[in-house]
This record gives C-alpha cells, structure tokens and sequence, in this order.
C-alpha cells in the first residue's frame, strides 16, 4: 500500500509540473516592479547597458572589429576560421552564422537595457541631475548601438520601449534609424556632463555624444548638421578639453589610456579571477577584457585569424616627414618585416626579432594589425587583454570635420584641421605641401589621411560604404572584392531566425 501511495504522489507532482505556468514571473530574480526604486538601481541598470559593449564576441570584444576592418579592403581573413573568411570573401550562405547573427542580437540586447534604464528611470525618486545623466547615457549608448546595427545591417527595427514577447516591428528605413539615432544624441547632449572623476571613467561625456551626433549625421551625408556637432569639439567648448597627444603611439598602449585625444573609450579589464583564457561560452559573457588581440595577433602568439592587405603600409610611403624621414604612425600601426625600417633583423615581435620568429617562411611578408595588441608590454597573448578601445579619437573628429566643410564647398577652411593631424606625425602642412586642391582633390587627399591615421581601428568600411567606394574594383587592393555584389553586400543579411519570427520583418535586398 504504502509503494502504491508512493507511486500516486509522484504521478501528481508530475501532473502538477506539466500545469506549469511558463509565463509566470522567476521568484528568485528581481522584477521591474521590485528593481527600479533606488538612484543605485538607475546606475546599475546604466552599467548593464556599458557592459553590452563587451560581452560575448559579438561586439567591442572582437567581431565589430571583424566588420570594421576585416571586411574592408585592409584587412582579410588570414588563418583557418573557414567561416570568418568566407564571410570576409562576401560569400555567406547560412543568414544565422553566428558571426552576423550574434553581432545583431548582442546589440540588440544592448537596445533592450538601453530601453529599461529610459523607460523606469524617470519613475525613480533620485537626485534629477543623476536622473538625467543615467537617462542621457542610456540614450548615448541606445545611439551607439543602433549606430552599428544600421552601419552593417542598414536596415534594423527600431525598438523605443521594453520589448514584449508580441512585439513585431517592421524594419526601419536606414534614413530612419539614422534620424533615430541623432534624436538619441541630441536628446542626451543636454544631460550628460564634459568629464567625470576617474572613478567614473568610461561613462558618456557630452564630447561624445556630440562626436557621435556627427558620425551619424556624417554617415548619412547630412554635412551642415555633422559639421555642427562636430564644431562643439573643434571650434567650440570642446576645443579646451580635447587635443592630440604629442606621440601618436600613445593612443593604443595600456599606459596612457583615458588621454587628451581619447572621446570615448571602452573600458576593458585584465580579470584574472576569471579562467579566461578560455573560449566557452560562459567565459565570453563573465570576460571584462577584450579577445580581439588573441584573433589579430600573429602565428605563435595568436591565432592569426585576421591580417592586414599590404597595400595599407604603401599608403604611408607615399610622402615623408619634414624631417625627412618615414612616417612614425606606420610602425605604430603594424608589425611587419620592416616595423623598424631596418628591416626584419631589427624588427621586434613579442621578444623576437621578426627574422627570428618568421625567416623567410609563409609568413614572412604577412603584416598584422597593431594598434589593438599588446606587445608594448606582453610576449603572449590570450583572451582578456586590458587594453582599451579608443573609440572615438580626437584626430578622427579633425578629419571628419575637415570632410564636412569640403563638402560644404568650405575646402579652403577645411585645411587647419587637416594640418594639424599632419603636423602631430611630422608632416608638413597640407596647406605647404599641396595647397589650393579644389573640392573632389581634397575629397582624395582626405581618403589617404583618414588610412593612414585611422588604419586598424575599426573605421574603414564605414568610410568606404559613406564614400560609395565599396566595389569590385577594390579588388586591385583586397581580392576578397571580385565578389562584392553592388546593392546587396554594402550590408549584412539580417538573420533569418528574426524574419522567421516576425513576418513584418523583411530581408535585404538580394540575399
């Protein structure tokens, strides 16, 4: 009697179990309704929102460097990630691969944090200055990410509001998303301060989000407003708080993160807690530093998935310094055989000198990105590098201004802000050494400054795609390009699950 009494007690727990309510609150997890009471609930809800910046490989930790550089016609994949280098080879055939899916949905899971912190902040009784601030950031950091989604995927739905399990958005027109992202920016502006104390750095300042106001407004070709926001910083407030270091090496090493030159900077960590140095996933999401160096870095010390076309070192032997000598920024941003202009003898590599580490094998004429490693002070790399990534720099925003004036038909004023991102790598002055380009000349002279200042950093597909330079064409510099399909690869396929989800969802053009 008692197994019999045994066995219905448990066919009732069972039946009971199926009757589950799946849909019912986690008891054991705080709720909107219990977490959004305290100015520190506001702040920890912010600093989800930062941390999306790093979390998994979908975005600042490594695949946005993927789209950014390696897509581009300076970068390619260089080792045995099949599927990165079909993706880089404009071949993708499974709209899921995770490369492009999970870039999609982190950035989306940034959007939904984003959208917490703007939705239950304002019910908070707090201090209203710290209100607005938690509020602008939360706006800055919904910009940047939708800044990426339509930089890559063009299309993206706009979500304004905590996401429901019903909510179907149709896609927005990239105009749209872009009009989006500078309503953001400009609605956060007013919020956010110019600096905070450096226990607090990392977070929104007003310089940023006045910087990336005109990348968007820049983006999509919108001069007169990019000019505008970016005059804040160059001829405005702006123009006391920021300059350029007097050493261009100065931007990408651990020592002198957070500088004068540095707009906004994402914090990373070397969190030797944590084993991570692991690739899983549940290492990817608890990682506070970045992995990209592991990727970039070379065979014997990283895994050599993604390398520099050698054409971009040609770009900066173009011309010398005043001096007479080669332009510094060139060994700043790539090991070679010639780093060292002496040659592959004298040229150091993590502790080796490059003849040593790579004599006169496949790799010897291989070149690798630089500027986001961390052989200044590391002869190995791995999974959790500390060093930040400078987002937005302050000789970007010289250059950026200097294109909205050309375009404005402003090119004579555009000069000074050129010169001076010349001058800082001891160059001559644009206005001494080719003065009086009219308006499509000084368009190219730009395209050549922007590599060789910006090469490596996550900015040239973006000029490219602003430009309408992406074409076959470029496959006389990156032959990767002799597949690019005009209209179709200027973009990323959405992923197909959303689509299959969402039917007003559409997918873009020819795919």
């Amino acid at each position: 009697m008692k197994k019999i009494i045994f066995l219905v007690t448990l066919a009732s727990i069972f039946v009971a179990s199926c009757k589950r309510d799946f849909e019912a609150a986690n008891p054991n997890s705080a709720t909107t309704a219990v977490f959004w009471k305290t100015s520190n609930d506001a702040i920890k809800g912010a600093n989800a929102v930062y941390s999306t910046m790093k979390r998994t490989p979908g975005t600042y930790s490594r695949w946005l460097f993927y789209h950014g550089i390696l897509k581009s016609d300076e970068g390619f994949g260089s080792g045995g990630d099949g599927g990165l280098n079909n993706l880089m080879r404009f071949n993708q055939t499974n709209y899921n691969d995770g490369l492009t899916a999970l870039t999609w949905q982190t950035l989306y899971v940034g959007v939904f944090r984003a959208n917490q912190v703007i939705a239950n902040v304002p019910n908070i009784p707090m201090d209203e200055t710290l209100k607005q601030r938690v509020i602008g950031e939360a706006k800055f950091l919904r910009a940047l990410y939708y800044f990426n989604l339509t930089l890559y995927f063009g299309r993206p739905p706009l979500l304004l509001t905590p996401s429901q399990p019903t909510d179907k958005p149709r896609n927005a027109t990239t105009a749209e998303a872009y009009t989006q992202i500078a309503k953001d920016l400009t609605e956060a502006i007013p919020a956010l301060p110019n600096s905070y104390p450096a226990t607090e750095l990392g977070r929104a300042t007003k310089g940023a989000a006045y910087a990336l106001l005109g990348k968007a407004y820049l983006q999509a070709k919108n001069y007169q407003q990019a000019a505008d926001a970016f005059a804040w910083l160059v001829t405005g407030p702006g123009k006391d708080i920021y300059s350029l270091t007097a050493d261009y090496r100065d931007n990408f090493i651990i020592s002198k993160e957070n500088n004068s030159e540095s707009v906004f900077e994402v914090q990373f960590n070397e969190n030797l807690a944590e084993n991570t140095d692991d690739d899983t996933d549940e290492n990817r999401v608890s990682n506070t530093g970045t992995s990209i160096a592991q990727f970039f870095a070379p065979p014997g010390i990283g895994f050599n998935d993604g390398a520099a076309r050698r054409w971009v070192t040609d770009e900066f032997l173009i011309e010398k310094t005043a001096a007479n000598t080669r332009d510094p920024r060139l060994a700043a941003s790539f090991i070679f055989n010639n780093t060292d202009e002496r040659g592959p003898n004298f040229t150091d590599v993590y502790g080796r000198t490059f003849a040593d580490r790579f004599g006169s094998g496949p790799d010897a004429n291989n070149v690798w990105f630089r500027k986001l490693l961390n052989d200044h002070w590391k002869n190995q790399e791995g999974f959790r590098s500390p060093n930040n990534y400078r987002l937005i720099r302050y000789a970007d925003v010289l250059l950026m201004y200097a294109e909205c004036l050309n375009a404005l038909n402003q090119t004579a004023q555009a000069y000074p802000f050129v010169d001076k991102v010349r001058q800082r790598a001891g160059l001559l002055s644009l206005t001494v050494a080719k003065p009086g380009l009219n308006q499509a000349q000084f368009l190219e002279q730009l395209k050549h400054e922007r590599i060789v200042e910006l090469a490596g950093e996550g900015w040239r597909f973006a000029d490219l795609q602003r430009w309408g330079d992406l074409s076959p064409t470029l496959a006389t510099k990156d032959a990767d390009f002799v597949n690019f399909v005009v209209g179709k690869h200027e973009y990323y396929p959405i992923p197909q699950s959303d689509i299959d989800l969402n039917p007003n969802l559409t997918q873009n053009p020819k795919y």
